[in-house]
């Protein structure tokens, strides 16, 4: 059952088609469903909300029954019942047959994880064909929850994330034109993560691999050479705390206009996005 929640956005039925992994830390998940025929999007960083079976049972609880009123009742499910929502941005959407990809980042499941799974990791590394998901996603292509918004007048764009934004940064690279020049930084703790990347783009793509679990970000950045450029746009994505710093380098010490500078976290370190929510 699917209902219209807040225009441009509802919730779609899904079922899993197949998974596959793309490293040691990154599992890609494609999801179908005859829904998908009214998913529509041309952002590059879509964001959605992904609503998972609590662990024992078949499908996700949510109450979207109640309209506008889903979200409040959700929450005030029993914790054994209520579905686990987290948020996923869109790797790829294909038509004929419909179709989406989402990766997952599978902290506490990769080898030598030095801490435990999160319930979507779980969910996502025994994910099957058949499983059974709903996701809060948009109905119209060009939605608020889309980040990636260069200005025309942008002559380099700057992109930095770690592995949760890995999805969302090399669609963005796959769907830039030819001549836009880019530098990115893309952080993952395997060397087995890193992909190959095809985009038209002018892009230089470095990848940051964290050998001893120790973030690079802000010193990666520092060291690097840019190209020169008199209107760049900078993308950020990731953990909160990383994506802060980033920021301040490119502002402070780069003198980049933070008008032109995206930035979000993706989770932060220490938190569940059930204790993000609650703290927000």
């Amino acid at each position: 059952m699917t209902t219209a929640v807040a225009a441009p956005f509802r919730f779609f039925s899904l079922q899993v088609v197949r998974a596959r992994r793309l490293g040691p830390s990154l599992l890609r998940v494609t999801f179908a469903g005859p829904d998908l025929r009214a998913f529509h999007s041309h952002g590059r960083d879509q964001s959605l909300s992904l609503f998972l079976p609590h662990p024992g049972r078949p499908e996700p609880v949510v109450p979207v029954e109640l309209g506008e009123g889903w979200w409040q009742a959700w929450r005030e499910l029993p914790d054994d019942v209520r579905a686990v929502m987290r948020s996923y941005t869109l790797r790829a959407l294909r038509r004929d047959p419909d179709e989406i990809d989402i990766d997952f980042a599978l902290h506490g499941v990769e080898p030598g994880a030095g801490s435990p799974a999160g319930p979507a990791s779980r969910w996502a590394a025994h994910a099957v064909p058949g499983d059974r998901v709903l996701l809060l996603g948009p109905a119209v292509a060009d939605n608020r929850a889309i980040r990636f918004r260069p200005p025309e007048d942008t002559d380099l764009v700057l992109l930095w994330g770690d592995e949760t934004a890995v999805p969302a940064a090399t669609a963005i690279l796959e769907s830039l034109p030819a001549g836009t020049r880019v530098r990115a930084w893309l952080e993952v703790p395997h060397a087995g993560d890193i992909q190959d990347v095809s985009t038209p783009a002018d892009a230089d793509i470095t990848w940051l691999v964290r050998h001893d679990g120790s973030p690079m970000t802000v010193d990666a950045l520092r060291a690097a050479r840019l190209p020169a450029a008199e209107r760049p746009y900078v993308w950020l994505a990731g953990e909160s705390g990383r994506v802060k710093a980033a920021r301040r380098h490119f502002v402070g010490e780069r003198g980049i206009d933070r008008r032109r500078i995206a930035f979000v976290g993706y989770w932060r370190q220490g938190m569940t996005e059930e204790q993000l929510r609650a703290a927000e």
